[in-house]
């Protein structure tokens, strides 16, 4: 292992624990709502990178001849094939060295990782090297510069200040690191890589469960819809989604 684990789900139900017995499902919404904007409509070769069990897999087994899930944890993995069968390809591995040859992929995915990651650029050279030159990565990232941190720090709750660029590391989520980045940062890193940003999405805008309650998840998904372009240029949400190309030779 070239870095130190952050996240291991290896054993962890996943698919039950976090998604099925808690209500996420405008949070699923809105992710699968911002991937069917972003992911190209036809790819020959298209890997799931930390797509665990697969959670997001019928957003993009029709769009590509051939699907790799990609995650750390074997048991993900083991239930990804299990729902899906010869349908994907599994493989596991290590995130800052991928298992894939130079430019073996026509297009990758990567949602709900980069809390997990301690080197953001060593993550993303390794995506962009996996890439082919005119291949798409939408990236999901998890967000420093939202609303309620902004609060949270005004009003002394937080000691964290979301409008410097330095990276977040909340460790009374989990020991090992639970990392937010400030936009800026990250586009930098997107730039330094050598990707090109072709569009960004605000997405989970009204994640709250006072909001769950007063509008019901079914109208949070038609605000949702709205407000992922809309409210792009702001950036505040708990999730900004990139669409990334690598450039042609």
């Amino acid at each position: 292992m070239s870095e130190k684990v952050i996240s291991d789900y290896n054993g962890y139900d996943y698919k039950k624990e976090f998604w099925e017995d808690v209500d996420r499902e405008y949070e699923d919404q809105a992710d699968r709502m911002a991937i069917r904007k972003l992911l190209p409509k036809r790819m020959e070769k298209f890997a799931d990178i930390g797509g665990g069990y697969g959670r997001l897999a019928n957003e993009y087994l029709k769009r590509a001849h051939k699907v790799i899930i990609f995650d750390y944890s074997k048991s993900e993995l083991k239930q990804a094939k299990e729902i899906y069968g010869d349908k994907i390809e599994t493989r596991a591995g290590d995130i800052y060295e991928l298992p894939f040859k130079d430019g073996e992929l026509d297009g990758l995915m990567m949602v709900r990782v980069t809390h997990h990651l301690k080197k953001m650029d060593k993550a993303m050279a390794e995506l962009y090297r996996v890439l082919k030159p005119g291949g798409v990565a939408v990236i999901e990232v998890a967000n420093k510069r939202t609303l309620p941190k902004m609060v949270r720090y005004a009003t002394r709750q937080s000691k964290v200040n979301p409008f410097d660029k330095s990276v977040a590391n909340y460790k009374e989520i989990s020991k090992d690191g639970f990392y937010n980045y400030h936009p800026k940062y990250v586009e930098e890193i997107f730039d330094k890589t050598g990707f090109k940003t072709e569009k960004v999405l605000s997405v989970s805008n009204f994640r709250s469960r006072g909001l769950k309650k007063l509008f019901g998840t079914k109208n949070l998904v038609k605000m949702e819809d709205k407000a992922q372009k809309a409210l792009a240029p702001i950036r505040f949400a708990p999730s900004i989604y990139y669409k990334l190309r690598k450039p042609e030779k």
